[in-house]
Parts: C-alpha cells; sequence; structure tokens
C-alpha cells in the first residue's frame, strides 16, 4: 500500500489527477477506513472540477475522523464557492466543536455570516479572535468592514487603525480608511489617507480620482485640477475620461471666474 500511496501523491505533485484517483481509490479498496485519503481523493476531484464527488470524499473523511483540519477548509470552499452558506455555516460549527483550539473555523464562520448579513454573530466571532490572537490584523479588518456597512464608521475607523499597526504597506487599506474618514465627515483625514494609499502605489488609480474630489470640495481648484488630470493618464473607461473632462472645465471656469 505504501508504493501505491507514494505513486498517487507523485501523481499529486505532478497535477495527474485522473492517475491520482486511480490510484487512491486502488488504495481505499484495502484500508476502507483511511480518512487521510479520503482527502486526498476529494482533493483530486476538485481539481477535476467534479464537486460533486470532491465533497462526497472530504464528507466521508470526516466522518472517519472528525479532527482532520485541512478537509473542512477544503469542503467549506465548495459551499463558499456554490454560496451553499447554510452547510457551510453548519460544517464551520461542527469544526470548532471539534477543533475548539483552531481559531481559523471561527473566522471562516465568520465571513460565512458576513456573507449571509448575519453581521452579529460575525462580530461575536471576530472578537472572540482577537481576545485569543490581539494581532490577527484580518479580524480587524473584517470587523471594519462590518462595522463600516452598520454606518458605525468611528469603530470602522478604529479597527482599521488597528490594521494599520501590521500593514503599512497596503494601498487598500488607507483607501478604505479614507473612505471610513470621508463617511464620518472627517475630510482632513480622509484626504491624508487617500494621499497615503497614492504614496504607497502612485499607480492606485481610484485613490487620485477620491483625492481630486476632496480637493474640489475643499476649494481647493488648483489640486483637485492637478489629480484629476493625474487621474485621466490612467487606462480608464472613455465615458468616466469624459466625465471627468467636464469636472476638469468646470474647474477651470470657476479658477477663471
Amino acid at each position: 500500500m505504501k508504493e501505491k500511496i507514494d505513486k498517487a501523491i507523485e501523481c499529486f505533485k505532478k497535477g495527474d489527477w485522473n492517475g491520482a484517483v486511480d490510484l487512491f481509490t486502488a488504495v481505499l479498496e484495502v484500508e476502507t477506513d483511511n480518512a487521510e485519503i479520503y482527502n486526498n481523493l476529494g482533493l483530486c476531484y476538485a481539481n477535476l472540477g467534479d464537486d460533486e464527488k470532491a465533497e462526497k470524499n472530504y464528507l466521508k473523511c470526516i466522518e472517519l475522523d472528525p479532527k482532520i483540519p485541512q478537509c473542512y477548509i477544503n469542503l467549506v470552499d465548495i459551499y463558499y464557492k456554490q454560496k451553499r452558506l447554510g452547510e457551510g455555516i453548519n460544517l464551520l460549527s461542527y469544526a470548532v466543536d471539534m477543533l475548539p483550539d483552531d481559531l481559523v473555523f471561527r473566522h471562516y464562520l465568520a465571513r460565512f455570516y458576513m456573507e449571509d448579513a448575519k453581521r452579529d454573530l460575525a462580530i461575536d466571532e471576530l472578537v472572540y479572535i482577537l481576545e485569543k490572537q490581539p494581532d490577527n490584523y484580518d479580524a480587524y479588518y473584517d470587523l471594519a468592514r462590518i462595522y463600516f456597512e452598520y454606518g458605525n464608521y468611528d469603530s470602522a475607523i478604529e479597527n482599521l487603525e488597528n490594521v494599520l499597526e501590521f500593514k503599512q504597506d497596503n494601498e487598500w487599506i488607507y483607501y478604505y480608511l479614507g473612505e471610513a474618514y470621508q463617511a464620518n465627515d472627517e475630510i482632513d483625514k480622509a484626504l491624508s489617507n487617500f494621499l497615503k494609499a497614492i504614496a504607497t502605489n502612485n499607480k492606485f488609480s481610484v485613490a487620485y480620482k477620491k483625492v481630486a474630489i476632496l480637493f474640489m470640495a475643499r476649494g481647493d481648484y488648483q489640486d483637485a485640477l492637478e489629480y484629476f488630470e493625474d487621474y485621466l493618464n490612467f487606462d480608464i473607461p472613455q465615458e468616466e475620461k469624459d466625465n471627468v473632462n467636464k469636472l476638469i472645465e468646470n474647474i477651470k471656469n470657476k479658477m477663471n471666474g
């Protein structure tokens, strides 16, 4: 059996999914209770695009050994892709019961709750994670998203600022923080973060537009003009270019008026 398993793994590594399926299946004819082989077989079918057979094998793996973490993750990926949120939530709740110390499942569960518009339940899971892992910036980010959707911009800002303690080179975090400050009517701080997004990535086109609009709203027309013109240098749809050119024309009229 070891020789067949080694050959199956070799096929798997080479991407020979059909060859791996044949060999793993042969192993299961003898080792009918080998949970790891069912998980590997599920992965092969998933790579072949046969989610139904992949799911069947993952479920068998969990039935035989409910403490194999990767099998839950493999199966829940199928549920997420297929938008089977209820089944994903049930599976992850079971995984949390079986493997309570593995916070990855709570984070997956929180994201399923978010997708299923069960934001309060998602918050509970994320807060629990952060009590155990106060440096988990992904959890802070997800909390920020939920609070932003709730319109609780102060909490969204607080959590995004926490993310920045760990991820200072991510233009999207600065961008989302800028949006949260803008929604909270803190325009100067919004502008500062959109500018930081550009400083982090000077090809980050959407931030140029945000900066230009905020400068225009403040009456800083020369700065607005500069950033709108920079924005036009990016590959944006023609309709968008036409709209921006109209704004530029209006700004020039105000400057000359």
